[in-house]
């Protein structure tokens, strides 16, 4: 008689990015991102959608989280006090954007396409990456991510566009997450003047990644502009206008911009108008604060 196999059901991916997203340990949060980027990757985890994702992700204890106006004023650049709060600032941006990859592959995947998951999975294996790292780099200087307080509006964006994948798409990525491609390589000079080649070196590697990042979403945001039957460029300036508050300003890195799949025809001129209250997040937290 031949043994009988158990019928085991093959995980949806819907609910193994829910798991991790739960996830407050920011080690656990790591290992468990790049693992289920692993499991889709290798086929273990079915395209299927069938629990939604939590409003919030689990956070640890530590960082405090604080609103913009609230948070501490760092230290002088080259200072010790400065450098730390630096790469926490740079920490808590990371390990956020784990989640904001994560969220973006188990809301809008199932109206997008396979494709559309692996990348986002992609990005957010990555985004774990980066955390790990620059929370090393911290413990070197005796520190660690969640021994300052950190900015409480980087998840607000990715809320108020949780109901639309162009909305998130144009907003998150493509305004909050591209101001890092501007700013992030005069944070890099000025960390290897500082002496830090370990740090300029990570930092390296986070822009020629963030690239990559941007351009995933610029191009799936192009595929949602061709079934509209409209230009990116034009549906993009719209939906910045309608769901973000801020303002897209210089300076622009135009060589990175460009190689993420953003042109000068995305952004020059853009001038936002306050609109549903949407703090401008990224351009907070990941501009001043990369500097």
């Amino acid at each position: 008689m031949s043994p009988t196999i158990p019928n085991v059901a093959v995980p949806s991916v819907a609910a193994a990015i829910r798991e991790v997203l739960l996830e407050s340990d920011p080690r656990a949060k790591v290992m468990a991102t790049r693992k289920v980027a692993r499991d889709w990757r290798l086929g273990r985890l079915a395209y299927a959608f069938d629990v939604a994702m939590p409003d919030e992700p689990g956070r640890p204890d530590a960082p405090e989280l604080l609103p913009p106006g609230r948070m501490p004023k760092r230290g002088k650049g080259g200072s010790e006090r400065g450098r730390i709060a630096l790469w926490h600032a740079l920490a808590h941006i990371e390990f956020v954007a784990i989640d904001l990859a994560l969220d973006m592959a188990g809301r809008f995947g199932g109206e997008m396409n396979p494709g559309f998951v692996g990348d986002f999975l992609s990005v957010a294996a990555d985004e774990a990456l980066h955390f790990a790292l620059i929370d090393r780099h911290l413990r070197t200087m005796g520190s660690h991510y969640g021994a300052l307080p950190a900015h409480s509006g980087l998840w607000e964006a990715a809320g108020n566009t949780r109901h639309d994948v162009a909305a998130r798409l144009a907003v998150v990525p493509m305004v909050l997450e591209a101001r890092g491609l501007d700013v992030t390589p005069a944070t890099l000079e000025r960390v290897r003047n500082l002496g830090d080649e370990r740090g300029a070196r990570i930092l390296e590697r986070i822009l020629d990644d963030e690239i990559r990042h941007v351009r995933f979403r610029s191009t799936h945001f192009a595929a949602w502009a061709e079934t509209m039957n409209g230009e990116p460029a034009d549906l993009w300036k719209t939906l910045v206008s309608r769901h973000f508050g801020g303002a897209v300003k210089p300076p622009f890195n135009d060589s990175a911009r460009l190689a993420a799949g953003l042109s000068r025809d995305f952004y020059l001129g853009v001038v936002c108008q306050q609109s549903i209250g949407i703090t401008p997040t990224r351009e907070t937290a990941g501009g001043s604060d990369h500097l």
